[in-house]
């Protein structure tokens, strides 16, 4: 097995990229008591210090580690307790303020005449109706922002934090919220040569925007969900399209083989062509040292002028080790309310390997519904009396095809755990779904192209886990009607 082939195939299966959420988790821990913390009873003391409203010093009684969504759902509920004005500050390595990450894969990569989303259309908080929490609007809430410059050491004892440009913070409570970085291809094999794309933040599709502006042949690596949401943005290029990736089907934590079959016959229409099972040696540089080809494990080459990397993402957390890593699914360790070992220390969205309580485990969630919920519940708790642990109900969504002009727009939910026996229902013209029973609970669903009132249903029947008849459900004639099946056995 090549070294790529090997890198491909363990990020899909041994990182849980799960439904596309990457839902990393573990029952190796034990059962959760879900009656105290976590990591133990302990006293949380912060050691508060004094910021001027002016930030005159280097003091800052609350400071947040990273720029992405979980950052800007943080800031709005210390805005939202009156805690934010000359108290808070946010340190990101982006020249940008917090944005609705999931756009970088999808209404941003549109070409140009298909109205594309560009900032400051898509900050925080739209994605969730929420307010549009420009530059200017952190300024006007006194929240400190430090753009381009990345936190490179923390000092525990101290309470400090150091930055690439060196200066120094000292905070009374620190959030972590740095997020995952991409899963490159090592440089020995191309993975850095000119032409090919990972995409993180807005410099990284802005790089990849301007590739597919010129390009003539595409290749995507990765048959998860960033690669079939890029994969679709460049068919609205008119692009010659390839996915390559070594599993046999799509999204495989997630779909079913007969589910993917339905998606990849909906792409095979819009031109994409995949390769299945395929591992790669390396990319292949043309005279102009940009990436001209991808050659195989079996020696076949496919030409491509621009390749783009979807094969997973790491929990960004090298700088905070000393806050206690979670070695099963990686990131940091949290209890419910988000504290880490180190009182006055906490971590949210992707970094955080929680209690996830609905199903008695540890995870690790790379998704922007985990990242919203979690930032908000971390603060609350922090700032308030709230004592309730974190409840998080595992959600996936994509959207893909949904650039002016075509002719199918593709939307699907996923609500609870895959877990059991899959029974699918509907014809996927356009309607399908798939139900996970397992000892005759309905552990999970998946509905595409719902109504508005069948999505709101989801994380209902997900929840409850309801008793269901599987000759029922196997015998419904249409998605509607295993839907009523599903939320009849509720009400009973």
């Amino acid at each position: 097995m090549s070294s790529v082939r090997r890198l491909m195939a363990t990020l899909s299966s041994s990182s849980s990229l799960w439904h596309g959420v990457s839902l990393r988790s573990s029952s190796q821990s034990g059962r959760i008591n879900q009656s105290s913390p976590l990591i133990g009873c302990r006293t949380f003391r912060r050691s508060f210090v004094v910021a001027s409203s002016a930030f005159a010093n280097e003091n800052r009684e609350f400071v947040i580690v990273g720029g992405g969504n979980a950052a800007g759902y943080a800031a709005r509920t210390f805005v939202e307790h009156g805690m934010a004005d000359g108290r808070l500050c946010i340190v990101t390595k982006e020249a940008y303020a917090p944005y609705e990450r999931p756009a970088l894969t999808k209404a941003y990569l549109f070409p140009h005449d298909k109205k594309p989303a560009r900032l400051p259309g898509f900050h925080t908080c739209v994605g969730s109706g929420g307010e549009r929490q420009t530059p200017e609007w952190y300024k006007e809430k006194g929240i400190e922002m430090l753009y381009s410059d990345p936190v490179t050491s923390l000092d525990i004892e101290k309470q400090t934090l150091t930055t690439n440009s060196g200066k120094l913070l000292k905070y009374g409570s620190l959030i972590v919220a740095t997020g995952c970085t991409a899963s490159r291809f090592p440089e020995k094999i191309g993975g850095n040569m000119p032409g090919v794309h990972y995409i993180r933040d807005v410099a990284d599709a802005d790089s990849l925007v301007s590739s597919l502006e010129k390009a003539k042949k595409v290749v995507v690596v990765g048959g998860g969900y960033i690669g079939m949401e890029v994969a679709a943005a460049a068919v609205g290029w008119k692009l010659d399209t390839t996915i390559v990736f070594p599993e046999d089907y799509l999204l495989p934590r997630l779909f079913t083989p007969s589910l993917s079959r339905r998606y990849e016959d909906l792409y095979k229409e819009n031109g994409v062509k995949f390769l299945k099972g395929a591992s790669i040696t390396n990319l292949e540089a043309g005279p102009d040292g940009c990436v001209a080809a991808i050659k195989l494990g079996d020696g076949s080459t496919i030409e491509a002028d621009t390749v783009i990397i979807g094969i997973g993402a790491k929990p960004a957390v090298s700088q905070f080790e000393s806050v206690g890593l979670n070695t099963t699914v990686g990131g940091i360790q949290v209890d419910g309310q988000f504290r880490t070992s180190v009182p006055g220390i906490f971590a949210i969205g992707d970094v955080a390997a929680f209690p996830l309580k609905i199903y008695d485990r540890i995870a690790r969630v790379e998704h922007v519904d985990h990242a919203r919920k979690s930032a908000q519940h971390c603060v609350k708790a922090l700032l308030s009396a709230q004592t309730h642990n974190y409840d998080y109900l595992p959600y996936f969504y994509s959207r893909v095809f949904e650039y002016e002009g075509s002719p199918r727009k593709v939307w699907w939910q996923f609500f609870g755990d895959n877990v059991g026996e899959a029974i699918e229902v509907g014809n996927f013209d356009p309607k399908i779904a798939t139900f996970w029973v397992d000892s005759g609970k309905l552990k999970g669903v998946l509905v595409e192209s719902g109504s508005p009132e069948e999505f709101q249903l989801l994380p209902k029947l997900a929840r409850s886990q309801p008793i269901v008849d599987k000759a029922k459900l196997q015998s419904a004639s249409s998605v509607e009607e295993a839907l009523n099946i599903c939320s009849g056995s509720i009400e009973s």
